[in-house]
């Protein structure tokens, strides 16, 4: 096994027979030889881990932790060295049983759903109608104290004149700004009464899986850079994540900022109230 410092210093696999078709592992390590490329350079390229990419270019994907992650793992280094990934996708379903079965339409349909349907309060308008309110009480103080004959008292220091009362100045009242800052609570707001689960793909792709109390599938498939999937249940989100450093969680209306390796794969299990890792 090379240790990723140099393409030269490697050797490929004796090829037993000119007619025999080349292994996964060791289509993908010629062409990673072919192209001057060390196995470092393809797990920094990639962000697949050095160990999985030593794993594959010997035709060991138990590393890769299932079927589904083992074919992104191979479409990815393919096209790292610019190989036709196709080809070995076919060749290792051949040797695995076929390709996986695909995640059915409904439960990913449901999953999309959930999100409209519950909408956290709307505190920019609360803050608003609350504004609102005071100047209209305030003013209508004021109002009142003129049609009385009395004096009002004004802002600033400022001393009204004999037979006449004083109306404010347009700087006597300021109102509050009726926009607070957004917090990461009030963007990602979720119903108590249940899980709520984001899951962003912020600094790269990655495969994940997710399912509810009763272990049903939700989702399962590849989630995009800048993509995201929102979950909910009564009681519990079970999730699998490929590749943990490339996602940001939202659980429950509240921001996870667990440290997650890149190319980590993390299984985790969040419940209602504070978010819980399983």
């Amino acid at each position: 096994m090379s240790n990723g410092n140099s393409p030269e210093d490697e050797r490929p696999f004796e090829d037993v027979s000119e007619e025999a078709r080349p292994s996964i592992g060791r289509a993908l390590q010629q062409a990673r030889i072919a192209a001057g490329l060390t196995v470092d350079d393809v797990s920094t390229a990639t962000r697949v881990r050095l160990p999985i990419v030593h794993a594959i270019e010997a035709d060991d994907f138990a590393p890769c932790g299932g079927d589904v992650y083992a074919r992104g793992h191979i479409r990815t280094l393919a096209r790292a060295v610019s190989l036709d990934p196709v080809p070995l996708l076919e060749q290792y379903d051949d040797d695995h049983g076929g390709r996986p079965a695909p995640t059915p339409a409904a439960p990913m349909f449901e999953a999309e759903r959930i999100r409209p349907e519950r909408r956290g309060p709307n505190w920019t308008a609360a803050m608003v109608a609350a504004i609102v309110v005071v100047i209209g009480f305030v003013g209508f103080t004021l109002v009142k104290g003129e049609d009385d004959g009395s004096t009002s008292q004004v802002a600033d220091g400022a001393t009204p004149s004999a037979g006449k009362t004083t109306s404010p100045t347009p700087t006597d009242t300021k109102p509050v700004d009726p926009k607070p800052e957004p917090s990461d609570s009030a963007i990602a707001a979720a119903p108590q009464d249940k899980v709520t689960v984001q899951v962003s793909a912020t600094d790269g792709r990655s495969w994940i899986s997710a399912k509810d109390h009763n272990g049903r599938l939700l989702f399962d498939g590849l989630l995009k850079q800048g993509q995201s999937k929102t979950f909910q249940d009564n009681s519990k989100i079970r999730l699998v994540l490929g590749d943990a450093g490339a996602i940001q969680l939202y659980v429950n209306g509240k921001k996870i900022n667990d440290d997650f390796r890149p190319g980590a794969v993390e299984r985790l299990t969040y419940t209602k109230g504070d978010p819980v890792v399983g």
